[in-house]
């Protein structure tokens, strides 16, 4: 049931529904059912995605395919015109994730491939991998929360695969909204939380230089009634400039917390393994303004 009572998924056998009479947040809500099940693998499918037929074989059968697969990534399209909404995630040098591919024809990102990290809207994990790193970031609350997790996995040497043949439609933030200060404070603040958390202390003095470059063509952008900051406004928000403030507040009240998480991750790769796999599946300021 949803916050109202009305029913979402109907019982069935094989099927165990667990309810919260409140928002728990993403990383909590899917940390629950992990911790109440007990199979091998574990896939997260949000409420607004509708997977294809096989989407489930498909990952199952590639996971198993090298046991240092730990993470596969969907095929994830956008339901209202068929373009890609994700073929996997990439990473900004401030910490700003983004889709693989968004808006591109499926028929770009039709090869079965490496990948930095799955979308957490549909994706398999290995539990032998969630034992070792740990489970979402409760902190979190509401998205970047699979971009940490699979950040926490890279550093521990597990692989993650893109597959294309794994097919989910996603009606795109549709439970948040496209454009909402929810989303905006959210994405920024835990934006600085996996960046704090999981990048090696040599890209850390960089990320603010990433940042302003990303807040200028964000400017830019909206000046030309494009991108998510035009998004932003014609949707009727305002108080996206707070919305960042309060988020870099929100980090100097954690900071401490976030060290001692940091000091946690399990460390397979060294600073420069790690930070080459950011690069490879780097993606530019301008282009997460842009998107």
């Amino acid at each position: 049931m949803d916050n109202s009572g009305r029913k979402i998924v109907e019982p069935r056998e094989g099927v165990r529904i667990i309810h919260n009479s409140e928002n728990a947040g993403f990383a909590a809500a899917v940390n629950q059912g992990i911790r109440d099940s007990a199979g091998e693998f574990v896939a997260t499918l949000n409420d607004d995605a509708v997977a294809h037929p096989g989407w489930l074989a498909a990952l199952v059968e590639t996971i198993r395919e090298r046991p240092e697969i730990g993470m596969c990534a969907s095929q994830i399209r956008l339901h209202a015109d068929k373009r890609l909404d994700s073929a996997g995630m990439l990473i900004c040098g401030d910490g700003s994730s983004k889709q693989c591919g968004h808006l591109e024809p499926p028929e770009k990102n039709a090869r079965r491939r490496h990948a930095l990290l799955p979308s957490g809207c549909a994706a398999l994990y290995k539990r032998e991998m969630l034992d070792e790193i740990g489970l979402f970031d409760e902190s979190f609350f509401l998205y970047c929360e699979d971009t940490d997790l699979g950040l926490r996995a890279r550093w521990a040497a597990w692989e993650c695969m893109y597959v294309p043949e794994a097919v989910v439609e996603h009606r795109y933030s549709h439970s948040a909204g496209r454009a909402s200060a929810l989303k905006a404070f959210y994405v920024e603040r835990n934006r600085l939380y996996l960046l704090f958390k999981n990048f090696p202390d040599a890209l850390l003095w960089r990320a603010p230089f990433y940042s302003l470059v990303r807040y200028f063509w964000h400017a830019v952008y909206a000046w030309k009634g494009e991108g998510k900051t035009a998004e932003f406004r014609q949707a009727g928000n305002k108080g996206l400039v707070m919305s960042v403030i309060r988020a870099h507040i929100a980090l100097c009240r954690n900071w401490r917390r976030l060290c001692r998480e940091r000091k946690l991750i399990r460390r397979r790769l060294t600073a420069e393994q790690f930070r080459r796999l950011l690069r490879d599946y780097s993606i530019s300021a301008r282009k997460v303004a842009a998107l």
